[in-house]
């Protein structure tokens, strides 16, 4: 990966619709060139998807939840189920297993306070291996991005 490749990059993180001849004359390379670097980009994994960014505000879903969870066995079944169970909650747009006093790191686009109830009910008040959870809600969304670079 060379400067070209890293330029590219920037340009279609923010908006992966841009067209080939777009991103050449901002880069100093003819679209051809643009599109097999692309190509690669994706063959290679470095582009792992492009995705719409949907306004949470106009999909009634303008509360954001940061939770961290604390589990009371981490075993390897322990581990995957759970994070099983939050790759399949709608509501989780992230989740991180970490370092420190938390074992897990969930943020959730929800629509209101009894949606995050429901939720809670759901994934942690039946579920033996939850030691306990921390929530906090989001007054004011500073900085979302998914940028890398």
């Amino acid at each position: 990966m060379d400067d070209k490749d890293l330029e590219i990059l920037r340009l279609v993180q923010n908006n992966a619709r841009l067209t080939a001849e777009t991103i050449s004359q901002d880069v100093g390379l003819s679209p051809p060139a643009v599109q097999k670097r692309l190509k690669k980009l994706r063959e290679s994994g470095v582009i792992e998807r492009e995705i719409a960014v949907l306004s949470p505000a106009k999909l009634n879903r303008e509360m954001t939840v940061v939770v961290e969870v604390i589990l009371e066995r981490e075993n390897r079944a322990h581990l995957d189920a759970f994070k099983r169970k939050m790759r399949n909650a709608p509501c989780v747009q992230q989740c991180y297993y970490t370092t420190g006093e938390a074992d897990f790191l969930l943020i959730l686009a929800v629509r209101d306070i009894k949606e995050y109830e429901e939720f809670t009910e759901a994934h942690f008040f039946d579920e033996s291996n939850i030691s306990r959870f921390k929530t906090s809600v989001v007054m004011d969304r500073v900085k979302v991005s998914l940028d890398v670079i």
